[in-house]
């Protein structure tokens, strides 16, 4: 899934930086470039890279479908 439609960074992308050891979410930023633009991805990028993190890398699906339910209910 697109996460930033803005730099093109989906969740994998996310999820491969997470497991490659990236150590917060502004180093993250710095790599992919997420977030950086209109911000309107900022929360959902923040979740997928926190529980990536917790997960080793593996985005869930249940923990995307809970990060993305603000965005779908506008």
């Amino acid at each position: 899934m697109i996460v930033c439609v803005c730099h093109r960074v989906s969740d994998r992308d996310i999820a491969v930086a997470a497991a490659s050891g990236c150590p917060s979410f502004e180093s993250l930023q710095d790599e992919l470039r997420v977030a950086t633009a209109c911000g309107a991805c900022r929360e959902c990028a923040c979740a997928v890279f926190e529980e990536s993190r917790v997960e080793g890398g593996s985005p869930r699906a249940r923990g995307m479908a809970a990060a993305v339910a603000p965005l779908l209910a506008v």
